[in-house]
Formats: structure tokens, sequence, C-alpha cells
């Protein structure tokens, strides 16, 4: 028992903060209809991480790193938050879509010509849970403290946004600014989980919960206890899964995830639950 807390308790606890914040994020994203957003963001910030390796020589978790993928999410953020209120032709998901179809085939580029591509492949999908250490641990608690303190200073206003996000073209700059800052805020937090769980548990982490949680409930504090409870669930069963089989972490958990998502529809469905406003 010892030893499973030894090897698994940091992984857990990185989990738990994870989790925290992209259940949250993913109730927005949801609301939004912006599913793949995450995806595209973590991909835009891998390009500026292997960029920064090959000009600068910087590692994955180097400062140089952090800022070059942050760089490249600041600007992809400022392009979202523009394309929606200036392109009506077609939706913003088709054109995070686009955007993450060439920011994939650049970063595949990128891997091409680095030292040890596939090793970055290999980091970005799974991460590298079972190797966190405390100086993460800490890091990722005081970012994303940080950031959940100020979504819940800006609590009203994104949420009249994300309320009404497909009812009306937002068009007035403040809106535009909106937008912005939660593109930014939103990779801020992705560009930091991907370096440590992977682009696949980061997106099941944003979507999943948050999907489940729809399923049951309207009200946001009752969708956020399901959250967190899916998400602090599968990540112990998909732990424990992976230290019995000596599997991936990141996989493991997100396949967790996924089996409750199954699991509560189809009780849904049996029970024919419809949650209140």
């Amino acid at each position: 028992m010892f030893q499973i807390v030894q090897i698994l308790g940091l992984p857990f606890l990185a989990c738990i903060i994870m989790s925290s914040i992209l259940g949250y994020l993913g109730i927005h994203v949801l609301k939004r209809e912006v599913i793949f957003i995450d995806i595209a963001l973590a991909q835009i910030a891998v390009i500026g991480s292997i960029a920064a390796h090959l000009l600068f020589e910087a590692p994955g978790d180097s400062p140089i790193a952090y800022t070059c993928s942050f760089g490249c999410v600041l600007l992809a953020s400022a392009f979202y938050a523009l394309v929606r209120s200036r392109i009506f032709q077609i939706s913003l998901e088709a054109v995070i879509g686009i955007s993450y179809a060439i920011a994939a085939a650049a970063a595949l580029f990128l891997v091409g010509i680095a030292p040890g591509g596939h090793i970055h492949i290999q980091h970005i999908l799974s991460g590298s849970l079972l190797w966190t250490g405390w100086k993460q641990i800490v890091t990722s608690l005081i970012v994303f403290s940080v950031i959940g303190c100020s979504f819940y200073l800006i609590r009203k206003p994104m949420a009249e946004i994300s309320n009404n996000y497909q009812k009306n073209t937002i068009k007035d700059l403040k809106a535009v600014s909106w937008d912005f800052i939660f593109y930014v805020l939103l990779g801020v937090v992705i560009t930091l989980s991907v370096q440590v769980g992977g682009i696949v548990v980061v997106f099941a982490y944003l979507i999943i919960p948050a999907t489940i949680s729809e399923i049951f409930a309207r009200r946001l504090s009752m969708q956020l206890a399901i959250i967190w409870t899916a998400a602090i669930t599968a990540s112990l069963g998909g732990l424990l899964f992976a230290y019995k089989f000596d599997f991936s972490i990141g996989p493991s958990i997100a396949l967790f995830l996924g089996c409750e998502l199954i699991l509560v529809s189809l009780v849904a469905r049996f029970m024919q639950f419809n949650p209140k406003p």
C-alpha cells in the first residue's frame, strides 16, 4: 500500500489539480460549442514549445519553452476572438478544426526536423504524469488558483457570453475582449496541463466530466460537484489500472472517464432523467 501511495501520490494530486480547473472550463466550452478548442490551443502551444527547442535548445519545461508556447496561445486567442466577430460564413468550430489541422501539420513538420522528434510526439499525447514532481505540483497549483480566482471575479460577463454564445453574433469591442480573455486563460491552463498530462487526458478532463454534469444538473454548484466527483473517481481508477497492468496513465484515465460517460448515459436513459434548471 505504501509503495502505491509513493508512486501514484503525486500523479493523483496532479490529476486533482488539473481536473478541478479543466472541469469548470469544460462547462463554458460546452455552452459555447467549441469542443475542440483545447486540442487546437494545445497543438498551437506545442508548436511554440518545439520552436523553442529548435531555436534555443530549450527543454519542454523550461521558462523559454513556456514563453514561446504562451506567445503562440496569445496569437491564437486573438485570432479566435476576432474571427467570431468578423467571419459569419462558417462556424467558429469549423475555424478551430481547420486551425488544428494546420497546427498539427506544422508540429509534425517541426518534430520531423527536431532531434528526438518521436519523444516529443509521445510526450505531447501521453504527458508525463508518472514523473510528476513537487515543482510541477506547486507551479500548477499557484497558476490554476490565480486563473480560478480570475474566473470568479469575471464570472458574470463570462456566464452571460457563454449562455448566449450561439444566439447572436458579437460585434462590439467589449464582447471581443471578453472572448479574448477567455481563450487566453483557457490557453494558459491547457499549455501547463499538456506538459504534465498530455493532450489525451487534458481533452478528457475538459469535456467528459462537464458532459456528465449536463446530463444530471443545470445549477453550477451541482455541476461542479458532479464534475469533480467523476474526475477524481476516474483518476483514481485510471491510476490503479495503469499501475496494475503497466499501462500508460493518461490513456487509462481517459478510458475510465469514457466508461463513466457511457454508464451514466445508460442510467439517465433508463431512468428518463431530466435535469431541472
